[in-house]
C-alpha cells in the first residue's frame, strides 16, 4: 500500500457541510453550487483551470458495449480515514460492476489506466475527497471509507453523440456517488436528474460551472444524465466530470 495522501481540512466549512448533510439525509440528493464547493476546498478560478488540464490526459474507454468511442477516463482506488484527513492510494487494479447494476458494461473486469501522479498531487483532488468524506461521515456516523475516483471526458461531434449515462436511469452500486463538473466546452445537453425508486422525479439540473457538484445517496435514488451534442460541430466539444464513489468498507 502506498504512503497516505494527506491534506488540511478546509476552514469555516460548517454551514456548507451542514446544508449538504441535511439535504442528502432528507432527499437522497444535494446540488452543491460551485461557489459553495470552491469555498469548501479553497479553490480559485485559476485552481479550477489547472485542475481541468488533467482531463486532457485521459485514455479512451475501450469497453463500451454500445460501440461508442466517446468516453475517456482513468481510475483510482483509495481508502479514506475522514477523521484523520488521510487518503491512501491502494494498488492499481481492475474496476468491476455487476451486470444487474450496469447492464451495458457490467459483469466483467475493466482495466483502466491509473490516475496520473500530477492528478494525485493536485491539492484539489485531496480537498474534494476530504470535503465529501466530512459530509458522508456526518450522514452515516462513520469515518472510514472505500473511495473510487473516475475522471471522465465525454466527447461529441457530427459523427457521434456523447452519452454520459449510456445505461440510462441507474444506480452505480455504491453507498454515495458524486458528479463534479470540471469543464464544459462547446456542448449543449448533459442535464442531470434524480428519481425515486418508483420513478418520481426529484431533481433536474445542468451542471454548468466548474465546481458544480451533484451529491447522491446511491442506495436511495436513481440518477441519469442526458446526451451532449456540439454547439459548433467544427470545434472540439466535450464535458468533463469527476465521479467519486464512496462505499462503506
Amino acid at each position: 500500500m502506498s504512503e497516505p495522501i494527506t491534506a488540511q481540512r478546509p476552514g469555516s466549512t460548517r454551514p456548507a457541510i451542514a446544508a449538504a448533510v441535511r439535504e442528502l439525509s432528507a432527499r437522497g440528493g444535494y446540488l452543491q453550487p460551485a461557489a459553495e464547493q470552491s469555498a469548501l476546498v479553497g479553490a480559485t478560478e485559476a485552481d479550477w483551470a489547472r485542475f481541468a488540464r488533467h482531463w486532457d490526459d485521459l485514455c479512451q474507454d475501450r469497453y463500451m458495449r454500445d460501440g461508442g468511442s466517446y468516453r475517456y477516463r482513468r481510475y483510482g482506488h483509495f481508502t479514506l480515514d475522514a477523521a484523520a484527513g488521510e487518503l491512501t492510494a491502494l494498488p492499481h487494479g481492475p474496476y468491476r460492476q455487476e451486470s444487474d447494476v450496469n447492464p451495458l458494461n457490467g459483469g466483467f473486469e475493466r482495466h483502466f489506466e491509473p490516475l496520473t501522479q500530477a492528478f494525485l498531487d493536485d491539492p484539489l483532488t485531496r480537498g474534494i475527497v476530504l470535503a465529501l468524506g466530512e459530509i458522508f461521515s456526518a450522514v452515516e456516523g462513520v469515518s472510514r471509507w472505500d473511495v473510487k475516483l473516475h475522471p471522465f471526458r465525454i466527447v461529441t461531434d457530427n459523427a457521434q453523440t456523447g452519452r454520459p449515462a449510456p445505461q440510462g436511469r441507474h444506480r452505480d452500486g455504491s453507498t454515495f456517488v458524486t458528479s463534479l463538473l470540471v469543464n464544459r466546452t462547446n456542448v449543449v445537453g448533459g442535464e442531470s436528474s434524480l428519481y425515486t425508486q418508483d420513478g418520481e422525479p426529484l431533481l433536474a439540473t445542468t451542471l454548468l460551472e466548474p465546481g458544480d457538484q451533484l451529491i447522491v445517496d446511491d442506495r436511495a435514488v436513481l440518477h441519469d444524465v442526458t446526451a451532449v451534442t456540439p454547439v459548433d460541430p467544427s470545434a472540439p466539444a466535450h464535458r468533463d466530470v469527476l465521479i467519486v464513489d464512496f462505499d462503506l468498507p
